[in-house]
């Protein structure tokens, strides 16, 4: 049987009101004063574990800086000195292969003046420097050489040691240039080249001629030994024109200077004058006696006193 349910009275029900109430106040104090306690342990904890971190962080970045500032340095150093290399390899590159392309330019050139000068061996058995140069440079082209690295351009061509050998008609065309470097430093020179073309002029001579093969040999009329080759230099004249006013600073192959023929009157001669690589004399006209030689073919046995060539006569 229950026991019967009694009711509080007013002052009853406010008492434990009241004391529900301070109850719940002492607790929630005792609960926020250990939470406060756990946090301000937690916030210590954190700070502690936050300054060891950012210390290992910014010590660990310091090096990396550090390590980073000298790989960015030793790049840089790099840099500066194969750049500079690399592009000096090109430059190279680049010169060597128009110095190439200059030597075939002035190689054709010197074939196509050769060949026009065959064409005109039949009129006189003598080359003009000056006209075989004009032709290489209209060969090559005004503009070519202009923009070329040869020094003096157009103007830097030489052809004063062409010659023609009268006895056989060869040509030999010899062209002289210097090649400047793309940067005149460190007192780097010029470098000289020269190129060299052989034709046969168009006058019709045949080496090896019946003469030569029946055991003929030749000789002049004033000269002391015999040639057993039509094709020896004590024979054949290499005649070169020049300038009288250039006379002073000719030299022939013995380093000689030139004197006047008495022959032609060459002492009083104006403009175009003639002289030979071996000899001494510079002559007025091609006409000289001087410049030719009176060859006669005879037999071994009909030259009478005379030697043999030094040269031919072996």
């Amino acid at each position: 049987m229950p026991f019967p349910s009694k009711r509080l009275t007013n002052s009853e029900r406010i008492f434990i009101q009241k004391y529900s109430i301070k109850l719940r106040k002492e607790k929630d104090s005792f609960i926020s004063h250990a939470h406060r306690d756990r946090l301000q342990i937690l916030e210590r904890a954190f700070s502690f574990i936050s300054k060891k971190v950012k210390s290992f962080f910014v010590q660990k970045g310091d090096r990396y800086k550090k390590k980073e500032r000298k790989l960015h340095a030793v790049i840089t150093i790099e840099a500066a000195l194969t750049i500079p290399l690399f592009f000096l390899a090109g430059v190279m590159l680049i010169y060597l292969l128009e110095v190439q392309a200059t030597r075939i330019s002035v190689k054709m050139g010197a074939d196509t003046a050769a060949k026009k000068a065959a064409e005109r061996i039949y009129l006189a058995p003598v080359l003009l420097p000056s006209k075989v140069e004009s032709d290489i440079v209209g060969a090559i082209g005004q503009r070519r050489l202009s923009q070329s690295m040869i020094a003096g351009k157009s103007g830097g061509i030489d052809c004063h040691k062409s010659r023609v050998w009268p006895g056989s008609g060869i040509i030999e065309i010899i062209v002289e240039y210097k090649i400047q470097p793309p940067v005149r430093i460190f007192g780097i020179p010029l470098i000289s080249q020269t190129e060299r073309v052989r034709i046969k002029g168009w006058n019709g001579y045949q080496q090896g001629s019946y003469i030569e093969k029946q055991g003929y040999v030749y000789i002049t009329e004033t000269g002391t030994v015999y040639h057993k080759s039509y094709q020896c230099t004590h024979l054949k004249l290499a005649i070169r024109a020049g300038n009288v006013s250039d006379v002073a600073d000719l030299r022939n192959e013995y380093q000689g200077k030139y004197y006047p023929c008495e022959k032609c009157k060459a002492k009083s001669a104006s403009g175009m004058i003639y002289y030979t690589v071996s000899g001494d004399r510079y002559h007025a006209s091609l006409g000289c006696s001087g410049l030719k030689r009176n060859i006669r073919a005879v037999k071994l046995s009909e030259v009478g006193g005379r030697g043999a060539c030094s040269r031919c006569g072996r």
